[in-house]
């Protein structure tokens, strides 16, 4: 089960501001790990939360029983972490939200199986939001079992645990 990731951004706060909008959530700063940094989190039961770093930072190894730090060394925009997450908001709402950051958004729907509002904070990083509906889809859809029929299905080997 996941409880928090951390995502990079050029403005940290007012991602995290987005984010916590769209969870109904808060959002706080978040210096343990690089000035700057800023946290949204959701308000839930499981504590969900997404730590956004100023782009550029990466986490290292601390020596003995430190904490893990950040260290600015200028990575790219793009690159493949992204996460889905859930609002109780309908489409409606999460578009006007994207149209009012100008960050680019559109409806996909993930294999046939279930549907996504992939919004891109700051226009290069994906975020895909599921409304009530999608997350029932996601829910329904996305089993161990429904897994490995697809990939039987295309030909490929399911690895038992």
């Amino acid at each position: 089960m996941l409880y928090h990731l951390s995502l990079a951004a050029d403005d940290p706060r007012h991602a995290a501001s987005v984010i916590a909008e769209l969870w109904g959530g808060r959002a706080f700063p978040f210096p343990p790990v690089i000035a700057g940094s800023w946290i949204a989190m959701a308000g839930d039961e499981r504590r969900t939360a997404i730590e956004f770093y100023p782009r550029g930072t990466e986490l290292r190894r601390a020596p003995g029983d430190a904490d893990a730090y950040g260290l600015l060394t200028g990575v790219p925009r793009h690159g493949p972490t992204h996460a889905a997450i859930g609002t109780m908001l309908d489409g409606d709402a999460v578009f006007a939200i994207a149209v009012r950051e100008g960050w680019p958004a559109k409806y996909c729907k993930r294999g046939g199986v279930f549907g996504v509002i992939e919004l891109w904070v700051e226009g290069c990083q994906m975020i895909e939001v599921l409304t009530p509906e999608m997350q029932r889809e996601y829910r329904d859809g996305v089993t161990i079992e429904n897994w490995e029929r697809f990939l039987e299905a295309s030909g490929h080997v399911a690895i038992a645990a």
